[in-house]
Parts: structure tokens; C-alpha cells; sequence
């Protein structure tokens, strides 16, 4: 009777042991199907203006932006045709920036990805085959920048895209900017917007974006 129970508690501590192990090998799996998160970006100091810090572990990336911003994680770029979708996150602007002028609440700046890119060119994020990407230099900082800008129904949406080279995956970042043509709208009833501010304020976001080596 004892040499029978000895060998059913064997039997049931070989049927645990089998149990975790193929826990373990499904959670290692995983681990390996998502990807280890990558290092923490550094975070620059606010210069001024810039309070709030994003931290991407997926991504590998972080930031500085202004408080009233609105972020998405769940943003993905539709812009290029179906089944072609970036993924990033985006910062809407708030609606102090847009009010009583002819600019779009759902203006945004955005930070997206790349993973299976053999080249990091601004070109490759936007949809206009005229969009030629050229280089240029900021703040120490190389980028492949191009811009794009389309028209439906007395609405204008410009595009550009800074997108950072020898990046893995290639990193851009997207200024969106949708505008309504003023002679769209009763006169008096809105100003123009402040291109100058906006386009200053999405470029001083733009220069404290760092990524992991």
C-alpha cells in the first residue's frame, strides 16, 4: 500500500512539473511574439512651455508637450489606403488653440512607427507620390522631412512629416494641420489662425523627442 501511494505521488508531481513547464513555454512565447519592451528614452528638460512628459516602453521613445494636449494611444495613420495603417500616438491640440479661428480642433501632432522599413524617409508616411523628401538639420538632430497638402469642400489638410534616419523602426513625426477656407465662413466670424505659433509650438515638441539606442 506504501510502495503505492509513493509512486501515485510521483506520478501526480510529474503531471505538475509537466503543467508548469508548458506555462512557462507559452508566457516565454509570448514574450517573444510582443518583444521585450525596449530601454527607457531619456526625457530632456522643459525648457519652457513643455510640462508634460510622455514615455513610450514599446516604442522606445518619450517627450515633452504642453498641458491641454490630448493623447491617443490607440491612433493609428489611415492615410496611406486600407490594410496600410501606422500606428503611433497623437496629441490633439487643445481647444484654446483653435478657438475663433479657422483652424480644425482635430489638428494633431503624432509620433509613428515603421517596424519593416529597410529606409527611414519622410516620403514613405505620406500618400503623394510628389512628396520628395529632403534632408535637413535641427537642433543637432538629421531629419528626412516632406510635406503634402490636400482640399475637399473648402477644407485644407496639410501634412509634414520629419521622420528620423538610421532609426529601427523608423520613427516620424507628423504635423496635421485641417484648416477651412475663410471665405467659407461668415465674415467677421472667424480670424485666420496663427500658422507661425502653431507650426513653433509643434517643433519645440518635435526637438525633445528622444528615442532608445
Amino acid at each position: 500500500m506504501k510502495i503505492r501511494n509513493i509512486v501515485g505521488a510521483v506520478i501526480i508531481a510529474i503531471v505538475i512539473l509537466v503543467v508548469m513547464a508548458g506555462e512557462t513555454t507559452r508566457v516565454t512565447t509570448n514574450e517573444t511574439t510582443l518583444g521585450a519592451p525596449s530601454p527607457a528614452a531619456t526625457v530632456k528638460p522643459d525648457t519652457g512651455g513643455l510640462p508634460k512628459v510622455y514615455q513610450n516602453g514599446a516604442g522606445g521613445f518619450s517627450l515633452r508637450y504642453p498641458a491641454g494636449y490630448v493623447v491617443d494611444e490607440s491612433y493609428h495613420y489611415q492615410g496611406l489606403g486600407p490594410g496600410q495603417d501606422i500606428y503611433g500616438v497623437k496629441f490633439t491640440i487643445p481647444p484654446a488653440i483653435d478657438n475663433m479661428t479657422n483652424l480644425s480642433e482635430d489638428s494633431y501632432m503624432s509620433v509613428e512607427l515603421l517596424p519593416q522599413s529597410s529606409t527611414c524617409t519622410a516620403n514613405l508616411f505620406l500618400d503623394d507620390p510628389n512628396a520628395t523628401p529632403k534632408s535637413v538639420t535641427d537642433n543637432g538632430t538629421e531629419y528626412s522631412v516632406a510635406s503634402s497638402i490636400g482640399a475637399a469642400a473648402g477644407n485644407r489638410y496639410e501634412e509634414t512629416v520629419y521622420a528620423i534616419p538610421g532609426t529601427n523602426p523608423c520613427i516620424a513625426m507628423r504635423y496635421f494641420v485641417h484648416y477651412g477656407v475663410l471665405e467659407n465662413y461668415p465674415e467677421g466670424s472667424v480670424q485666420a489662425f496663427d500658422r507661425q505659433a502653431l507650426f513653433d509650438q509643434f517643433d519645440q515638441i518635435r526637438r525633445t523627442l528622444t528615442a532608445s539606442p
